[in-house]
């Protein structure tokens, strides 16, 4: 009796790691997918800029259907495969701050700084996370149980696009170390505008 209850236990946390795995994939791969949008911005800035002012204002409207009670073809859907528990019967913010970050750069920082921003948003912050949820076993203080692996999984994204991008590899490395320490914050979906915020004016002062 004793073990047909540990093996349903265990059957059931191995369930609830494999929702929130699920969940985090289905999250952290729109993040990456905001990585496309400086060179969406390198053809158009304006029409770039358009559809993402567009698609927040669309996510929206398609949001607040959802939370009472009808259903948007595939967006509705989307949204509840990456709500968090904590979301629940919330408005799901994260997408608002994602294209709100991305916009937010594309307007204010000028080149390369708008770049490195989204990077760091979409690879820094995606895969960060992503990493973490999957192999983070080192917890950091004082950050909401952001974990080392995933921290430093930030880094290198950032590093390896700020470098990519400009050629210099120890102004690539101040960025990456800001980008590490601004995503380790515990600033929930926030992130989503801290981040990029605080690495575009990093990157606008080593990269003018």
């Amino acid at each position: 009796m004793e073990k047909s209850l540990v093996i349903a236990a265990g059957r059931t946390g191995l369930a609830r790691f494999s929702g929130k795995i699920e969940t985090e994939i289905v999250r952290k791969s729109i993040h990456i997918l905001v990585g496309i949008v400086p060179t969406l911005a390198a053809v158009n800035l304006q029409v770039t800029s358009t559809l993402l002012g567009f698609g927040i204002l669309f996510y929206t409207y398609c949001e607040l259907l959802r939370l009472r009670g009808y259903e948007v073809a595939l967006v509705s859907r989307v949204t509840a495969l990456a709500a968090r528990r904590r979301d629940a019967g919330r408005f799901v913010l994260g997408p608002v701050t994602l294209g709100m970050g991305a916009l937010f750069s594309l307007l204010v920082f000028p080149e390369p700084a708008a770049s490195i921003a989204i990077y760091a948003l979409a690879f820094g912050d995606g895969l960060s996370s992503l990493m973490g949820r999957l192999f983070g076993t080192v917890r950091i203080p004082y950050t909401g149980g952001k974990s080392l692996e995933g921290s430093l999984t930030c880094f290198l994204a950032v590093w390896v696009s700020a470098y990519g991008r400009t050629g210099d590899p120890a102004g690539a490395l101040a960025v990456a170390g800001v980008a590490m320490v601004a995503e380790a914050l515990p600033t929930r979906d926030l992130d989503n505008l801290i981040l990029p915020l605080v690495v575009g004016l990093t990157a606008r002062l080593i990269f003018p």
